[in-house]
């Protein structure tokens, strides 16, 4: 493969863009990931707030560890490499659940469950690493407009939002939603870069992809909240709250300082974007939500001091609630050499988008090499 033949275009750089750029790389593919945010990540992104007193917090607000089957080799194996080259830890605290009709925590946890793994010293160290991989290039801060299939060329010919022309390539994998889906119009006003009428009779099937929205509150303690005895625990009947963990008690954080991180429920989520509409939250409206999960944080009855710091922050359709192509792994459109891989394709976890960075890449390996 020599010169265009050879690159490919990753628009995303979560944990299934990155991943799939990586293999991608080490198989002598040319990989551009581009990259709307300024730093890698998507849901397994590390949130860097400060406090009134100057004070710098870190949060893993999305995705808080993740886990690997037992019989997934793959995935297991990649994860190994990632252990051994200290990029992930496995979260070794006892997790619960907390139930608000009596007040207390119940389902001990059982005795040989699946490790949790976290990225050190943040859930985005896994993806940074694999974006600064030899022979992978990584441009943030570049959000995409338009993609351009041109039969005549056989290429692919990519539109910053700006409407800068940022290449072309021989091939695309969209590891972002927003590449093609419907909510990139109700949030920018534009359609998606991707119009996947052109490419595929299953376009509309993929474009509602069913999502289920989520506010992260981020809080910070002087002193550990000692009467909680689980680091991290689901919520049973309540309808705002569905989890909470204690972020300072994974491997290699700081812990100079207490760290939460609370995660809303998809119908408290609802009822907010309803009322506010799924643009960007306002200040007033994300200082909203944060009283509202912190005070229903307090209705456990857990004794639970005042933070130092606390502010909400809206994941708007991060968490897929369906899977669109749970046995490929990913969706392969060959004569187009577009690959779109994600969480969304096969289960809605961490574990699952590497799965289905992993097919994308394959499919790309198998038909560059008989360009």
């Amino acid at each position: 493969m020599a010169g265009v033949a050879s690159k490919v275009a990753v628009i995303g750089s979560g944990i299934s863009g990155a991943v799939c750029a990586s293999i991608l790389a080490k198989n002598g593919v040319s990989v551009t990931i581009f990259e709307t945010a300024r730093g890698p990540g998507g849901r397994m992104s590390q949130r860097r707030e400060h406090s009134e007193d100057g004070r710098e917090l870190l949060f893993d607000h999305g995705a808080p560890y993740f886990t690997v089957n037992a019989s997934n080799f793959e995935v297991r194996s990649l994860v190994t490499e990632w252990e051994s080259r200290g990029l992930v830890a496995e979260w070794k605290e006892k997790f619960g659940s907390f139930d608000f009709s009596s007040k207390k925590f119940i389902n001990v946890e059982e005795e040989g469950s699946n490790k949790r793994y976290v990225g050190v010293p943040g859930m985005n160290s896994i993806c940074r690493a694999l974006c600064n991989e030899p022979g992978v290039e990584s441009r943030f801060g570049i959000g995409i407009g338009r993609l351009h299939w041109s039969e005549d060329d056989d290429i692919w010919s990519l539109t910053s939002l700006d409407g800068e022309g940022v290449g072309q390539f021989k091939g695309v994998v969209a590891s972002d939603k927003n590449t093609f889906s419907s909510r990139f119009t109700s949030v920018t006003g534009k359609p998606p870069p991707i119009d996947l009428i052109s490419v595929s009779d299953m376009a509309l099937q993929i474009n509602e992809i069913p999502a289920s929205p989520c506010f992260a509150l981020m809080l910070a303690f002087e002193q550990p909240l000692s009467s909680i005895p689980k680091k991290g625990f689901n919520f049973k009947n309540s309808e705002i709250l569905s989890w909470a963990y204690c972020d300072s008690s994974k491997p290699g954080r700081l812990t100079i300082s207490e760290r939460w991180v609370l995660h809303s429920t998809a119908d408290y989520a609802n009822l907010i974007i309803s009322q506010t509409g799924f643009q960007k939250p306002s200040n007033a409206v994300l200082t909203k939500v944060a009283e509202e999960l912190f005070q229903e944080f307090q209705n456990t009855g857990l004794d639970i001091p005042q933070p130092f710091f606390k502010k909400a922050h809206r994941w708007g359709s991060a968490f897929p609630a369906a899977s669109v192509a749970s046995e490929e792994k990913c969706l392969w459109f060959g004569t187009k050499r577009l690959a779109i891989c994600g969480d969304f394709c096969t289960r809605p976890n961490v574990e699952g988008a590497i799965c289905s960075g992993i097919a994308a890449a394959a499919n790309f390996v198998k038909v560059l090499s008989t360009l």
